[in-house]
Formats: C-alpha cells, structure tokens, sequence
C-alpha cells in the first residue's frame, strides 16, 4: 500500500489520465436527455481535493458539465441536517437492486422509496426540503457555491427544459408517491425544483471542493456545521451501498470509497478524513455510470491505498 502525500496527488492524477487515454471503449452519452446526448464521450476530466481547500487536477476538470444525479448527494444533506431521522419515515436507506427511475418497487413498498439516490427517493427528499426553504433547488445551488468557492455556478435552463419535456416518468413516479401521502408539494412545482436541481453545471474542481464537508464528518468549509458525526457518517455510507444506481455492488468492489454518479458522467467520492474527489467523463455504460469516471477511480485507490477498507 502507498502512502499518498498531499504532493503526491497531481502525478497519480496525470498518470491515470495517461491510462485512461490509451482506453479504447468509453461507453456512450445520456441520450434520452436531448441537451447531453451531443457530449464528447472522450472528454475527461479528474480532480481531488483536500480538507484544506487544495485542489489537484487533469484534464477537462475545470469543465462545467450537467451534474444531474450528483446534486442528491447534496439535497439529501441540506435536508437531513434539518429534519434529522424523521427524513426516514418517509425514504428508505436500502439499495435498490432496480434501474434509477423503477416504478416496480414503489407497488408494493406503499410509496416508500427503497433509497433517496434513486429518482422517486431524490423526488421526496426534495418534497420535503422544498416545503421547509420554499425554494429547494435554489438553496442547494447557494449551498453549492459556497462550499466550491464559485459564485458564477448556475441553472442550465437547456438542460432542465430538456428533462421537464421528457419526464413523464418522474412525474409518474411523483404522482404514486402523492396516491400514498408521501408527497407534500404540487406535482408540477415539485418537478420544476427537481429538474432545475438536475441542471446545475459545476465542474470537477467545483464538485470535489463542495464534497469536502462529507470528507470533514459534516463540517462546511467557513468551519461551521452542517451534519452531525453520525449523519455524515449515515450519508457517506449510503453513498456507498447506494450512489450508483444498480451497480453500486461493482462499484464498492472495484473502487471501496462513497461514492455518487449522475448520467451527465460525472461522480464524486469520498476519503473520509483525508480528501474528495470528482471525476467526469460522459460515456456511460448500460447502468448509467461513467466508463472512465469508474475506472479512473478504481486506478486512484489502487495507486493510492486510500480506500474505507
């Protein structure tokens, strides 16, 4: 095992990058999202960053790509830290085994998502941090530059349109959930919040910084506190059971940190107490996870050691 020193980090992030170059399949872009099937699936972007504040980089990581799905790893903190455990009545903590956007479980689990990484999870945690900000997306995006340090972050108006279009499957999701009492807000309001949340462009540096407080046992980067100890520890471990979709099984096997992946090619992973990392690449695979973002990340811990086991 390598013991890895903050210095060490740029050379194990261009070495990868040089792998990761010389890999010939690299999946294909989202396509059922109009606004992202035109990405370059060869485009590649990695960053780490360190309690700090220090950023290490290659490639396209300074970037802003559609961050879509990674952005409920920040919701789902937003509003634990203000509604605490009774967040759980109303969202499970088990993975799903099913694809991201399943109508099947929610039948006979009486409107209770089986996670919030999930989209009819992600729909009711935004519910119900919408109901206590009344502008949940918003939130999260001021939330988002502060912890990343870039005011200019911001909505893709193209991209939420895109996914408001082609969302009958959410709204799908939405309305069954309402059938059981599990949704709070009007259906459309709800959507919208959820859809502008999905749009946020950040890049890979921006995502790794704002990840920190999760590799800080939920502390913000100004020092205040925004989790306690046990829901930083209760999010970066669903995180890793749950945070790529019906893969996450692979996902802890092959790279061993918390991790969270969106189809836009991005993910995010955590060292606890030691760093965070974001890498994007917009190939996909059959699952909804970047190819390259994988097995970039799989390379870091193997060169690195740094893994929770």
């Amino acid at each position: 095992m390598t013991t890895t020193s903050s210095l060490a980090f740029q050379p194990v992030l261009e070495r990868i990058a040089e792998e990761i170059e010389r890999t010939p399949g690299r999946g294909r872009a989202a396509d059922y999202i109009p606004a992202l099937a035109a990405c370059d699936p060869r485009s590649f972007g990695m960053a780490v960053a360190e309690l700090d504040g220090t950023v290490y980089g290659v490639g396209d990581w300074r970037e802003p790509f559609s961050t879509q799905s990674i952005t409920k790893v920040f919701t789902l903190a937003l509003d634990l830290a203000r509604e605490g455990d009774e967040l759980w009545e109303h969202v499970g903590r088990e993975p799903s085994g099913n694809p991201f956007n399943s109508l099947v479980q929610l039948e006979y689990e009486n409107g209770i998502p089986r996670n919030p990484f999930i989209n009819a999870g992600a729909l009711v945690v935004t519910d119900r941090l919408h109901s206590r900000t009344e502008d949940a997306a918003g939130e999260l995006l001021s939330f988002l530059r502060a912890e990343s340090g870039n005011p200019a972050m911001d909505f893709d108006e193209e991209v939420a349109a895109s996914e408001s279009a082609h969302g009958d499957r959410n709204a799908a999701l939405a309305h069954f959930m309402a059938a059981y009492d599990n949704i709070d807000n009007d259906i459309p309001v709800l959507l919208d919040q959820y859809f502008r949340q999905c749009s946020i462009r950040a890049s890979c540096a921006d995502l790794a910084l704002a990840t920190t407080f999760l590799a800080r046992h939920g502390i913000r980067a100004d020092g205040t506190r925004l989790l306690t100890l046990s829901q930083a520890k209760q999010i970066n471990a669903i995180m890793l059971t749950c945070g790529t979709y019906d893969a996450a099984g692979d996902f802890a096997y092959r790279v061993g940190l918390p991790g969270k992946s969106g189809v836009g090619g991005g993910i995010i992973a955590v060292v606890p107490g030691r760093c965070t990392l974001c890498v994007w690449s917009p190939g996909l695979d059959e699952r909804g996870n970047s190819v390259a973002g994988v097995a970039a990340l799989d390379r870091f811990t193997t060169l690195t050691g740094l893994s929770v086991f």
